[in-house]
């Protein structure tokens, strides 16, 4: 039987003063807190999903620790009854509705929203998703491929991030208006899977990756890899909540 590993860090920076992100595998949530060594899961994948995911809250809006929070916490419930992409989606809109509707208990949660990346594992296939500008990579040979599609205006010359975002879940848009990233990919054991906020991918550029995530020895160990990147991120600055979630399948 397949083995889902997920090698999970989840870090405030060195700019913020609390960690808005939260991270979710299976039924397990690590939200809203600090840490600065990581933590690997395994799950066994027969007829039951296994869905991974990282969230972001908006810096700067009221209760995005609260929103990225409740985002994950509900894609833990619900992780083993996402088998397909309209399981996917329905769950996405339903974790959009939540935002919305927590918000509307307190005029000082007005426009709390979060950013979501994601995948689920299932039998046969890998469904990766994303609202926002947090990403999912996949890693082949230590080399990342963008699989998420950023929700982000087009870049001015010579800029290579944006801080803003177009689409979240929450926020100030209509509840209803949301069209989730979808992308079904086949199953394939032995692929490695980047789970990431853009406290990872603003300061330090996916090209710079292969070189941090292969041990001294040359193996893919995926704690050293969370590990290492994290440090990158610190080294750049770290001027944003860090959150990583590195899903391996294997038999």
């Amino acid at each position: 039987m397949p083995i889902v590993a997920v090698s999970v860090l989840s870090h405030t920076g060195v700019v913020r003063r609390r960690n808005e992100d939260s991270v979710s595998a299976g039924p397990w949530t690590l939200c809203a807190t600090s840490a600065d060594s990581p933590q690997t899961l395994y799950f066994p994948l027969g007829d039951t999903p296994v869905t991974v995911a990282v969230a972001d809250g908006l810096g700067g809006h009221p209760g995005g620790d609260l929103a990225s929070s409740l985002v994950v916490s509900q894609l833990a419930a619900t992780s083993a009854e996402l088998g397909d992409e309209q399981a996917v989606e329905d769950a996405l809109l339903a974790c959009h509705t939540a935002v919305h509707d927590a918000a509307a208990t307190d005029p000082g949660l007005a426009g709390m929203a979060t950013t979501v990346a994601g995948l689920t594992v299932t039998a046969d296939a890998v469904l990766v998703f994303n609202v926002g500008d947090s990403r999912v990579y996949r890693l082949t040979d230590g080399e990342p491929e963008l699989l998420s599609t950023d929700d982000s205006p087009p870049l001015a010359p010579g800029w290579r991030t944006t801080n803003l975002v177009t689409r979240t879940l929450g926020g100030a848009t209509d509840r209803e208006a949301l069209d989730p990233h979808l992308r079904r990919l086949p199953l394939r054991t032995g692929a490695r899977y980047l789970l990431c906020t853009d406290g990872l991918s603003d300061p330090v550029p996916a090209e710079e990756w292969p070189e941090l995530i292969v041990d001294p020895d040359g193996d893919e160990d995926d704690q050293h890899a969370v590990v290492e990147l994290w440090r990158a991120a610190i080294r750049a600055g770290g001027p944003d909540n860090i959150t990583l979630a590195l899903v391996r399948i294997e038999d």
